[in-house]
């Protein structure tokens, strides 16, 4: 079996990450055979040429590139594949463009609502993520048999040896051995919603004055979060580190991870704290109650609720062992069995 993937790999998130992960198990079995189409000068190109993976890099600056409908095009015809699996919106409508007369498989990784007429309504078949994701997708009128719930899966091990390398982030921030730290890593965008993080922050000084919160991502929403921080007077206890590339580390060296989305379509990154045995603190948005227990769960746009949370996690610490159906090796079984059902 031939499957072109095409993700417009322009940056490096979550996302991305499981594409990588998606293809280096199908190398590992040696089926299906791939090819990924990419941004040629992205960071999943790099990657997932490190691991051995067919890539055919394209000319890929906007959304909606002319060159990468061009380049995904000539991909088709040149690779012949039996299945198209898409990877994010904009792959989605360039490949549609291209109207291939093989099956077209659409992975949803968001938990937003899709418009009437969509592009995400010609995909033969939708991965969903999440059930929560599948249940948004139905409700929008999107076939029920045509939406699939395929989990996101990490390498636990790959995870673990990511995060040996000591990162000393509380030497990097000046802060004793033994100070309390809560750490959220995720993009700096809306619906990740640190504003309320940075909230719960100032609720949670009355109760734990010595706790500090890092925030590592970077991302369109800095300068409001900056604005908060200094309106609030927690310059000195909420750090905004920007992207780092050590983000296991610093999972591995918080007390709590905390997520504060409002809408999320699973939090894959909430796996990699499970994996490294990290207590998990979260809102209950989208699929993150499918992962993270429910007495570790609080109401969206809650700081109070959020800080009262984390702080009793800090008291009463307790970890969550990571599920195999999370695993990057149980992903690409259901994957390839999706394909199979398809062909």
């Amino acid at each position: 079996m031939r499957v072109l993937h095409v993700d417009a790999g322009r940056e490096w998130r979550g996302g991305q990450n499981q594409v990588r992960l998606l293809l280096r198990e199908f190398a590992h079995q040696g089926d299906p055979h791939v090819l990924l189409v990419t941004h040629r000068a992205g960071e999943l190109a790099r990657r997932v040429v490190a691991s051995a993976t067919p890539v055919d890099g394209i000319s890929w600056s906007l959304g909606l590139d002319p060159r990468a409908w061009w380049g995904l095009g000539r991909a088709i015809r040149d690779f012949r594949p039996d299945l198209i699996h898409v990877h994010d919106s904009h792959a989605l409508a360039l490949a549609r463009w291209t109207r291939p007369s093989v099956p077209l498989i659409a992975h949803r990784r968001v938990d937003f609502h899709v418009r009437s007429g969509s592009a995400w309504f010609k995909a033969r078949h939708v991965v969903a993520v999440s059930n929560a994701i599948k249940r948004i997708l139905i409700q929008d009128g999107v076939r029920p048999d045509a939406v699939t719930v395929i989990h996101d899966g990490i390498d636990p091990a790959e995870i673990r040896t990511n995060a040996s390398r000591p990162l000393d982030i509380r030497a990097r921030l000046s802060l004793s051995p033994d100070a309390p730290l809560a750490v959220n890593v995720a993009a700096l965008v809306g619906h990740k919603d640190q504003l309320t993080l940075i909230r719960a922050a100032a609720a949670a000084r009355s109760l734990a004055p010595e706790l500090h919160w890092a925030i590592a991502g970077e991302g369109e929403r800095r300068h409001t979060l900056e604005t908060e921080i200094a309106r609030l007077g927690l310059g000195d206890r909420v750090h905004l580190l920007g992207y780092i590339t050590e983000a296991d580390s610093l999972i591995r060296e918080a007390d709590v991870f905390v997520m504060s989305s409002k809408e999320e379509g699973m939090g894959s990154v909430i796996l990699h704290a499970l994996a490294l045995g990290r207590p998990v603190v979260s809102t209950a948005a989208g699929g993150i109650p499918e992962v993270v227990p429910a007495d570790a769960l609080v109401p969206v746009a809650d700081p109070r609720a959020l800080a009262h949370r984390v702080v009793t996690m800090l008291a009463q610490p307790t970890a969550t062992s990571l599920p195999d159906r999370f695993t990057a090796k149980s992903m690409a079984e259901a994957t390839l069995a999706l394909y199979r059902s398809l062909v």
